[in-house]
């Protein structure tokens, strides 16, 4: 028991100071963007292009023919599906020709160059996504388990394999600040969007990458409070 009492005041401690702040800037981050996409979702591209239509002008860009555009339900469910080369909209952005729409469907065919010219990020995103899976799923519980049993290497292997989690996220970044900027040149330079129109678009896709910014920093505050705990233990 007094292991228990142990483990639940220093998690607590540690939660507080170092996820909890983390959290908070996550909820921010993601209110953000939806605020975001909500405002420039008012405001109608001058050229007319819906997302669709705008996502195949950054792909014809790049000479990439073999990757199909669909609609998918749901509100900002917008992705690149490498394994069967289909860009997939949301409702609000597959027809729509809002400054929003467009800024979120070119940073999707972003990604499809991405895997078109073999970027290096995501192919080491790739090569730890196994890894990384193992690890969002079992790392925490394994580093848990063997805190409470007392056994140092299981709760090491826990922290390891969140580890690869967490280094997951970071590749990430990259990649999807990568897409944006591609994303946003090519709007430039077959115009797209106006310059105005397009400062809306980087607007929209600034916030989204701040969601995955804040994402990592509740995963690196998760693993700090893990280590810290583990060694409070060893101790």
């Amino acid at each position: 028991m007094d292991g228990y009492f142990s483990y639940h005041y220093m998690s607590n401690y540690y939660y507080i100071i170092l996820v909890l702040p983390m959290l908070i800037l996550s909820m921010i981050a993601s209110a953000k963007v939806n605020s975001s996409f909500k405002k420039y979702s008012k405001i109608m591209s001058s050229r007319g292009l819906s997302g669709a239509q705008a996502a195949f002008e950054i792909l014809r860009y790049y000479g990439i023919t073999n990757v199909q555009i669909e609609r998918v339900s749901g509100n900002l469910t917008d992705h690149y599906d490498p394994k069967t080369n289909v860009i997939r909209l949301s409702d609000n952005v597959y027809n729509s020709t809002s400054v929003a729409a467009i800024g979120v469907a070119c940073h999707e065919a972003g990604h499809a160059a991405q895997y078109a010219e073999n970027y290096s990020p995501i192919k080491i995103r790739n090569s730890i996504l196994p890894l990384a899976n193992i690890g969002s799923k079992a790392g925490i519980p394994l580093a848990i388990l063997g805190y409470f049993l007392g056994f140092g290497p299981l709760a090491i292997a826990g922290v390891v394999f969140f580890s690869f989690a967490v280094l997951f996220q970071l590749v990430t970044l990259p990649v999807e600040f990568n897409a944006s900027k591609r994303a946003l040149n090519v709007i430039s330079e077959v115009d797209i969007l106006s310059d105005d129109e397009k400062k809306g678009a980087k607007n929209v896709l600034t916030s989204a990458a701040m969601t995955y910014v804040a994402a990592l920093a509740v995963s690196v505050a998760n693993l700090l409070r893990l280590i810290l705990t583990i060694n409070r233990r060893r101790d």
